[in-house]
């Protein structure tokens, strides 16, 4: 038993901002939603915590971790996709500038890469194997797109519905059998 949780609030997220691989921190909001995580996560009995190497993922799962007992093992596999020249930039914006590309993200599309990142099917792929890396039952802390990733991956949702997938800050999912 797998169970995922996308990292807290960041400043970015906040703003609605394209992290991406931006090495953005937590605010004092995503340190309260983790603090709430570690709480959730307490009764689960997992025995193995991962993380991305992202500073946000890093430190939710520390705060889960000290309250678990557990120390975080960092996968750079489960980080967020390099979203490339969208990075930095508001999501509005890039609705507005870039209409077209923004569909075919907002649809899923099959071939859909990040103007000068990755594609969706090399996030899926990426975090698949990672997934199958890991020693269960685990939790995994991660990102919005690394959730859906998995859950891709695990063959819970076509690549189409990728952008429909809801992953709130810090909540808790469970993936069962992976293998």
């Amino acid at each position: 038993m797998i169970f995922l949780a996308r990292h807290g609030e960041t400043a970015d997220n906040a703003e609605g901002r394209v992290q991406g691989t931006i090495d953005t921190p937590l605010n004092e909001r995503g340190r309260e939603q983790a603090r709430m995580l570690a709480e959730h996560a307490a009764g689960l009995g997992v025995t193995a915590l991962y993380t991305s190497q992202l500073a946000r993922a890093l430190e939710t799962a520390e705060i889960v971790g000290e309250r678990l007992g557990l120390e975080p093992v960092v996968d750079r596999r489960f980080a967020e996709s390099d979203r490339g020249m969208w990075q930095g930039r508001l999501l509005r914006d890039i609705e507005r500038e870039q209409p077209d590309e923004w569909a075919a993200w907002r649809r899923g599309e099959r071939g859909f890469r990040f103007p000068g990142g990755e594609s969706l099917e090399e996030h899926v792929a990426r975090v698949g194997d990672a997934l199958r890396a890991v020693e269960q039952p685990a939790l995994v802390v991660c990102h919005g797109g690394t959730v859906r990733a998995a859950l891709v991956a695990a063959g819970l949702h076509p690549l189409g519905e990728f952008q429909q997938i809801k992953v709130p800050n810090a909540e808790l999912l469970k993936l069962e059998d992976v293998a």
